[in-house]
C-alpha cells in the first residue's frame, strides 16, 4: 500500500479526534446542569439526547441531512452567511459522528455526576467557593473515572460510525472515506483484500480501545481499594 492507501485511517481518527472533543465538552456540560436540577421537560430533552441510540443510524442520517443539507435549516443558513457545505465534506462525517456518540457520553457523565454525595459541593459553597470553583476542583475530578469512561467510547463509536455519516457525508475518496465507509464500498466492488485489511485495523483500534479502558478501569478500582484500607 502506499501513502495515499491509508487515507481513510487518518480521516478516520481526525473524524473520531474532533467528534470526541466537541461531544466531551457538551456531554459533561450538559450531564452537570442536569444532575442537580429538576425542571419540567427534563426528562423529554435527556430522551432526545438518548435517542439517537435507538434510531437507525439511517434515520439519524436523513435528519441530519433535512437539518444541514443545502436546503435545510442550518444548511441553508451556513451556506447563505459563512458559505460552508457540510453535505460531502468531512464536515458532514463529524456532525453525524458527534450526533450518535452523544448519547454514550451523556450516559457515562450524568451517572458520575449523579453519585457525586452533594454535601460535598454543598459544603464548598458555604465557604464561599464560586459554581466553577466547585466543579473544577470536586465535581470534576469525582466523576473523572465515569467522564473518561464515556470519553473512551465515544471515540470508538465515532471511529465506527457508518450509517448516518454515508447519509450525510456521502462517499467521496480523499474526503470524506472514512474506514466503515471504505469498508463497505471495498466490498462492493470485490476487493475483498482491501476490505479485510480494514476490517483488520477497524477491529484492532476498538478492541485495543475497550482493553485500556477496562484495565484503566481495574487498576483504579484497585487503587481505590488499597486506600480504603
Amino acid at each position: 500500500m502506499n501513502t495515499t492507501d491509508y487515507t481513510p485511517l487518518l480521516l478516520s481518527l481526525k473524524v473520531a479526534g474532533i467528534s470526541t472533543v466537541i461531544v466531551f465538552i457538551v456531554g459533561t456540560f450538559f450531564a452537570h446542569l442536569f444532575a442537580r436540577k429538576q425542571f419540567f421537560g427534563k426528562s423529554v430533552i435527556e430522551s432526545l439526547f438518548l435517542l439517537p441510540l435507538v434510531l437507525p443510524p439511517t434515520v439519524v442520517g436523513f435528519g441530519l441531512l433535512i437539518l444541514f443539507g443545502k436546503q435545510g435549516w442550518i444548511g441553508s443558513w451556513l451556506l447563505e452567511w459563512f458559505d460552508v457545505q457540510v453535505v460531502f465534506t468531512w464536515i458532514g462525517a463529524v456532525i453525524a459522528s458527534v450526533v450518535v456518540s452523544f448519547p454514550l457520553m451523556y450516559q457515562s457523565a450524568s451517572a458520575a455526576f449523579q453519585n457525586i454525595d452533594v454535601r460535598l459541593e454543598n459544603a464548598a459553597r458555604t465557604m464561599g467557593a464560586s459554581e466553577w470553583r466547585v466543579f473544577r476542583t470536586i465535581a470534576f475530578p469525582l466523576a473523572w473515572p465515569g467522564l473518561l469512561a464515556g470519553l473512551v467510547l465515544s471515540f470508538a463509536r465515532g471511529l465506527g460510525e457508518f450509517g448516518a455519516t454515508l447519509m450525510l457525508a456521502g462517499y467521496i475518496p480523499g474526503k470524506t472515506d472514512t474506514i466503515p465507509m471504505a469498508i463497505y464500498f471495498a466490498v462492493e466492488s470485490g476487493q475483498m483484500e482491501k476490505a479485510t485489511f480494514w476490517v483488520v485495523i477497524i477491529v484492532a483500534l476498538g478492541f485495543s480501545t475497550i482493553m485500556w479502558l477496562n484495565w484503566w478501569s481495574r487498576r483504579s478500582l484497585q487503587r481505590y481499594k488499597n486506600e480504603g484500607v
